[in-house]
């Protein structure tokens, strides 16, 4: 392999000797008038040093000094493939710049430097150099998978690697874009060393169109670590469905953009096995679930053992609970709760259901006496945090505590019906 680092001049119109160093081979060519009307080439003025890797290191800084006492330089602006800006400080007296930001890896730069010889002729340099690939990436892999959901669905952010450090985690933060048509008010929050949830302050807007972007890929974000490639989201947010479970009162009031569109006679979790209050997420629909209770800790021979066939089953938590058909409870729905945690109604009305909601969507429960929804862990109870300290999980808000002390213990298993 040949061991001159891979430089190409764009274009060379200086009117001072410049020494780039960083691991830049040499190139010479004729000098010139530099009252000329044309484009003056110095290259024979502009060397650049030897290195020994074909690709700059990029955990070393890039320095451009000028060589000789005829001239200074000016300006310095250094881009990489990705349009990101190195950031770098120039001295007072023109002779030398030395970049202040970290190289991204894997990358090419163009480097522009304007320059002035000493009678105040401008010149410029234009050339480009790659940086070595990184040896451990960090990508990130977006939920949901792209398509139309309800105005409750987070979006998720998983790591390949744990990022520990505040600082590294902010560089990771500002990375991960998300755009909104209309646009919304929110915040990434730290789940924990490997997991992000963004949500708006409020409600996705219906009908918002919503993009995810990670600007990582070659970007430093910690000692060695660099980012890698991430593939974009895009997804869509059908209407604001919202389904009310009112377990003092036995039914369930769903709406459909502000408007009433149903009030379903329901039956939720009785004594010792309440449904559980609070702001919970579609996560997806089952047409047909066998639900049995050992496999949640029930039992064979308790009274409260089951083991049933069900259909029309909208979940709600990882661990169990779902809106679903319960045929063999009709009597005691919009009278009575006797189910194990689950919101149950009848065939008809759960098929409307099924067929109304999407992921996404808004299921929530009031008067219930079982605990509050998990904010993570068992499934999307994102909204159930107030925004105040939702905005302090983020590692770009200032003065904030652990954000992984807010994290909830995790998901309990409960009943299913």
């Amino acid at each position: 392999m040949n061991d001159t680092p891979r430089i190409r001049t764009v274009l060379s119109c200086a009117f001072l000797a410049l020494t780039v160093t960083a691991g830049v081979t040499a190139c010479a060519g004729s000098g010139g008038n530099p009252l000329s009307a044309g484009p003056y080439d110095a290259a024979d003025q502009i060397s650049f040093a030897a290195a020994d890797e074909a690709r700059l290191n990029p955990e070393k800084p890039l320095e451009i000094t000028a060589r000789g006492d005829d001239g200074r330089i000016t300006d310095v602006t250094a881009v990489d493939a990705a349009g990101r800006h190195l950031a770098g400080e120039l001295t007072a007296d023109g002779r030398a710049w030395r970049s202040t930001g970290s190289l991204a890896a894997g990358t090419r730069y163009t480097v522009r430097v304007a320059a002035e010889d000493e009678d105040g002729a401008p010149g410029a340099r234009t050339y480009t150099f790659e940086t070595a690939p990184a040896k451990k990436a960090l990508t990130v892999a977006f939920g949901p998978e792209a398509g139309t959901y309800g105005v409750g669905q987070p979006i998720t952010a998983e790591l390949s690697l744990p990022v520990k450090d505040r600082a590294a985690r902010a560089v990771v933060e500002r990375a991960l874009k998300v755009g909104s048509t209309p646009a919304v008010e929110g915040s990434w929050y730290w789940v924990d060393d490997k997991t992000l949830h963004f949500r708006p302050k409020e409600y996705w807007p219906a009908g918002a169109l919503v993009s995810v972007t990670a600007n990582l890929d070659g970007l430093r974000v910690g000692d060695k670590l660099y980012g890698g490639p991430s593939k974009a989201l895009r997804l869509k947010i059908g209407d604001r469905i919202e389904a009310v479970t009112d377990a003092g009162a036995h039914t369930m009031t769903v709406k459909r953009n502000g408007e009433v569109i149903n009030t379903i006679p329901v039956t939720t979790g009785k004594e010792g096995f309440s449904t559980r209050n609070g702001i919970k997420v579609v996560l997806g629909k089952e047409y047909y679930v066998r639900m049995r209770g050992t496999s949640i800790g029930i039992s064979e021979g308790s009274s409260d053992s089951y083991d049933l066939p069900v259909y029309y089953a909208t979940r709600v938590t990882w661990s169990g609970e779902y809106v679903h058909a319960a045929p063999w409870s009709v009597d005691s729905q919009g009278v009575a709760n006797v189910s194990h945690g689950c919101v149950g109604m009848s065939t008809g009305n759960a098929a409307w259901f099924y067929e109304t909601v999407r992921p996404g969507d808004i299921v929530r429960t009031v008067n219930s006496y079982g605990e509050m929804m998990d904010t993570f862990g068992n499934g999307f109870g994102d909204w159930n945090m107030p925004w105040d300290k939702w905005r302090r999980g983020s590692a770009l808000v200032a003065d904030q505590g652990d954000p992984t002390a807010a994290r909830d213990a995790g998901a309990r298993l409960r009943p299913s019906i």
